[in-house]
């Protein structure tokens, strides 16, 4: 694992709230917004900028941890700004503090959690 970042770094994301991404079950939309599940996937992404710049060629990320507390939604068609920033980095593992806008409106707080992993041992763990 690369030590290229420190606390306090940055990563930016931005994304477009489309039609597959609205809340739904069973293919049943329930409300015209950004669902939690799409929402957690672009979150993902933005602390993954990180991660594809740290990790080698024989190592790749694995979640460790994400929380979501939405603040306000995001509806179809809006533009979403995901801002990650580091919030530490030890025992190969990542924590970035997360924020999400729409415009100056705050979409929703959170933190995620990525270990940076051999590949042979990533395989390993998925064998049992």
């Amino acid at each position: 694992m690369k030590d290229i970042f420190k606390i306090g770094d940055e990563k930016e994301h931005r994304f477009s709230v489309r039609p597959e991404d609205i809340a739904a079950f069973d293919g049943v939309p329930v409300h015209q917004v950004c669902s939690t599940f799409a929402l957690a996937r672009e979150i993902e992404w933005s602390s993954r900028l990180f991660v594809l710049e740290m990790k080698s060629e024989y190592e790749e990320g694995v979640g460790t941890m994400l929380l979501i507390e939405h603040k306000s939604p995001a509806l179809l068609g809006e533009s979403v700004l995901i801002r990650a920033e580091v919030k530490s980095i030890g025992d190969n593992e990542l924590i970035c503090s997360i924020e999400v806008k729409v415009e100056d409106r705050i979409i929703a707080v959170g933190e995620t959690g990525q270990k940076i992993l051999k590949k042979d041992k990533i395989n390993k763990l998925f064998e049992r």
